[in-house]
């Protein structure tokens, strides 16, 4: 269950994209920036694993699941955030036993375009890739940051085509294009 506001709450999936209005809401991260992609799943792991342990030692908890940020396109490497929304904002720098730093950020609010995934990680980029021309068509321009929140929690048991990840990106405000 989560406590995250709207739209983070919604028990369903996003069907189909839609645009909705997001509050800024706390985060707890590992901030790196020119991460080699074939790293991001041992930086996952080496965050997931210890990160609420490690908040809950000063009190503070996450509120909804798992978030990757993006501040630009990952190509070969990514400038991203690794870690939860949380209940209060985290004002000193954590060390987790993997040996990354925590510190505060945000997931930003304002406009958001929204849509949920529905199977195996592998499937990812082709939902973004429709997700972004839905967007185009729907007369938005996406803008950075954007973000995956890891709904369901991956473990052995789960089946990979029951995995929902819900994707989200900033939009610029209307009435700021050229």
């Amino acid at each position: 269950m989560t406590l995250m506001p709207h739209p983070y709450d919604a028990s369903e999936p996003f069907t189909a994209s839609r645009v909705v209005e997001a509050p800024e809401i706390p985060t707890a991260v590992v901030k790196l920036d020119d991460v080699p992609m074939y790293e991001m799943s041992s930086l996952m792991d080496g965050t997931f694993s210890h990160l609420a342990d490690a908040l809950a030692e000063v009190g503070i908890h996450p509120i909804g699941p798992a978030v990757v940020l993006h501040h630009r396109m990952p190509v070969d490497t990514a400038d991203l955030e690794v870690g939860f929304p949380v209940d209060s904002p985290l004002t000193e720098t954590l060390t987790l036993p993997s040996d990354y730093e925590v510190v505060g950020s945000v997931l930003p609010g304002g406009r958001v375009a929204a849509i949920s995934h529905m199977g195996a990680y592998g499937g990812l980029a082709e939902t973004w890739g429709a997700f972004t021309e839905d967007i185009g068509r729907d007369g938005e321009q996406m803008t950075y940051p954007f973000w995956e929140m890891y709904v369901s929690v991956p473990s052995p048991d789960v089946d990979p085509a029951a995995l929902r990840t819900d994707l989200f990106s900033l939009l610029e405000p209307r009435g700021e294009r050229a």
